[in-house]
């Protein structure tokens, strides 16, 4: 049996396969080694992940982790988090955006990218990531993410440049205040959690025009800024996320704007990645 691991920011999805099928799926919260400390890893596996797989953990041969913030040092302290409940395995720990390579493109060359709470693309080669334009986060990039959508959405109701009966219902169904915004963005944990919470209330108002333009807008900002740096004339781009699933339409419009061509488009790259690791 191997285990198999999709960490965002906002959880990790877990699946224990068994010649090739899902025999369990676990959920928690999103782990990163950048924000978190090995011991609070370790806690989180140890609590929410070991008893939940119904199998010693000795049964476990191998153990594959993708996810954000496992670059460098980082990705041997979320090594060593996942060693100690986990001791006898084989652990190999990547970043999710090779994880996202590697379940849509499988061993062909391609470019791959990641939408959901925050953004990502590369140019991946088959084997290997050979480009990557940094994403640089939601302050200064992660275009066409969750969060980007949530911040644009504030600041554009806030701004008073969106109706006025829009501000009204998101206050409402949130039980926000300007206050509690800013005090949210600047002064709590994990911010772009925060921001990428309002992708719901995004899609339920995608018919209000204003919404629509500013998805649209948004998703022209991440291939402009992201993908015309790679080879798109000759090779299709993939996403994987929420956001790039539930927005289809807009996105394919966005990619249409400026003649690139989408590829596969999933919400979660678990089931590529059982089928690339078995």
């Amino acid at each position: 049996m191997i285990l198999i691991a999709d960490s965002g920011t906002t959880k990790t999805c877990w699946n224990l396969v068994d010649h090739g099928a899902t025999r369990t799926e676990i959920t928690t919260s999103g782990m990163n080694p950048y924000f978190q400390s090995e011991d609070d890893l370790a806690a989180c596996i140890a609590a929410d992940v070991v008893p939940h797989l119904n199998v010693v953990p000795k049964a476990v041969r191998a153990v594959f982790f993708y996810g954000a913030g496992c670059i460098h040092d980082k990705a041997d302290v979320m090594q060593r988090a996942i060693a100690r409940s986990i001791p006898t395995a084989s652990i190999e720990v990547n970043t999710d955006l090779l994880g996202a390579a590697r379940a849509l493109c499988g061993q062909t060359a391609g470019i791959a990218c990641i939408m959901g709470t925050g953004s990502n693309s590369c140019f991946y080669d088959g084997r290997q990531i050979v480009r990557n334009v940094s994403p640089l986060g939601f302050i200064l990039g992660d275009e066409g993410s969750g969060a980007d959508l949530g911040k644009h959405l504030l600041g554009n109701l806030l701004k008073d440049l969106m109706p006025p009966e829009l501000k009204e219902k998101l206050f409402s169904e949130y039980a926000l205040a300007l206050p509690d915004i800013i005090h949210r963005v600047y002064r709590q944990p994990y911010p772009s959690r925060f921001l990428a919470g309002f992708s719901p209330f995004i899609s339920r108002h995608l018919h209000e025009p204003s919404v629509r333009n500013l998805v649209l807008e948004r998703f022209k900002a991440f291939f402009v800024r992201n993908i015309t740096t790679y080879d798109y004339t000759s090779h299709k781009v993939h996403f994987v996320g929420s956001v790039a699933y539930h927005y289809q339409e807009i996105l394919a419009e966005a990619a249409r704007d400026a003649g690139i061509s989408v590829g596969t488009v999933t919400a979660s790259p678990m089931q590529g990645l059982i089928h690339y690791h078995t």
